[in-house]
């Protein structure tokens, strides 16, 4: 199946992303019953074959569906169905889109304003470097690393490597919920101009500019969640 052709088939609204187009096929196809519960679904090379799409879109689809609850990774033997429909509570690994929410705006938006007081040249040439490979990366694999890296790099340029040990230790779940967004939220071009105000301030050494740019970031982020789930469930 050649997601190209699935979708110029008939009308639509709005032109979807190959992983989200992917998502919502193994979706329906899990809420109808097509996979039940218990069900192994098929591997990433299998379904990158059946779709016409990149292991690496497919890959997101599939952590799009464990973080709605629908389906666990199993290492070495595949991924499972666990549920028929969402559960209502989002998962990035080990930890809940609220676990992220409320530690983040405790670490990341004091850091973004130490980052301003306290940046270093190699620190702007890290978070310059990371804004313009990101802008120009097509890649939702390769952006999503790219993300976590600058959240990394802000965290970094505070001067306190507590900061960063934080930002290490939830690494993989901000990647998961960052790849999460842009398949259900198409947060990508918004994240990208809010980076880049975070950025600038940090560079322009504005501690208030970059708590307040990176206020925005996550509330943004915080925003889009509890709209895909409802927002007690995010922030409650």
């Amino acid at each position: 199946m050649n997601l190209s052709d699935r979708q110029t088939a008939a009308p639509l609204i709005r032109r979807v992303g190959a992983g989200e187009a992917v998502l919502a096929h193994l979706r329906g196809a899990i809420e109808r019953g097509d996979y039940a519960v218990g069900a192994r679904l098929p591997s990433e090379a299998d379904l990158g074959r059946e779709f016409d799409v990149s292991r690496s879109v497919v890959r997101e689809a599939l952590r799009a569906l464990q973080a709605l609850g629908l389906t666990v990774s199993r290492s070495g033997k595949g991924t499972f169905v666990v549920a028929s429909e969402p559960s209502g509570s989002l998962r990035f690994g080990s930890y809940s889109a609220r676990d992220l929410v409320e530690v983040r705006r405790h670490v990341e938006v004091p850091a973004a304003g130490y980052a301003a007081r306290r940046r270093g040249p190699g620190d702007v040439d890290v978070l310059t470097g990371l804004l313009q490979r990101m802008e120009r990366e097509t890649d939702n694999g390769a952006w999503v690393a790219l993300d976590s890296l600058f959240h990394i790099a802000v965290a970094t340029a505070s001067g306190n490597p507590v900061f960063g040990k934080v930002i290490e230790e939830i690494r993989d779940a901000l990647a998961r919920q960052s790849g999460f967004l842009n398949e259900l939220g198409g947060r990508r071009k918004s994240s990208d101009a809010e980076h880049r105000r975070i950025a600038d301030a940090i560079i322009a050494g504005s501690p208030e500019a970059a708590t307040r740019a990176m206020t925005d970031h996550l509330d943004r982020v915080a925003h889009t969640l509890g709209e895909l789930v409802g927002e007690a469930k995010v922030t409650g």
